[in-house]
């Protein structure tokens, strides 16, 4: 676990950010994260939900990236197609206890209706920031032994998104 504030964070090609729908940087954080951002570096965030997780996350990020803009990931964007073609709505993925108990991946029911894509990308249109919100792509590649049936049914689409993801990271 690298801290936004240890200097290792300079030397990592990318971070991933899980549950951010509750944190609070701090000044210091907050500079740290956008001079990383803004030299390249990527941030991927996910595994939060609903209406007030987006709220708290997207005042947070705002605040390290204010002169740009959240976006759906659009169709045709190249992190769509590094590798895998992923599709315009990304796989809803709950945990599999949620899953097992109600069959459903909608984990604040109607506050959590799909799963967003979106991004923040650079003038250039480099993205430094993507977000899986409503959905859980890392739990599509934890639950093998666990249950195969949770992890036949969420594996393929995930492991595609997140493969997509982390070489759009490594080579744009």
């Amino acid at each position: 676990m690298i801290r936004l504030t240890d200097d290792a964070l300079f030397d990592c090609p990318f971070l991933i950010g899980s549950d951010v729908g509750t944190l609070d940087f701090s000044d210091d954080e907050v500079k740290r994260l956008r001079a990383y951002l803004l030299k390249g570096g990527f941030l991927w965030v996910d595994d939060f939900w609903g209406t007030q997780a987006w709220e708290q996350w997207s005042l947070e990020i705002h605040r390290v990236l204010p002169e740009f803009s959240i976006k759906d990931v659009p169709d045709g964007d190249p992190i769509r197609e590094v590798l895998f073609s992923v599709p315009h709505q990304i796989e809803q993925v709950s945990n599999i206890g949620y899953w097992r108990a109600t069959g459903t991946t909608t984990e604040r029911g109607e506050d959590s209706p799909h799963a967003d894509f979106r991004e923040i990308a650079d003038r250039r249109g480099r993205i430094m920031v993507v977000m899986t919100h409503n959905t859980d792509i890392g739990d599509s590649m934890e639950r093998e032994a666990e249950s195969p049936d949770y992890f036949s049914q969420f594996s393929p689409n995930g492991y595609a998104l997140a493969t997509n993801i982390v070489l759009y990271a490594l080579t744009h």
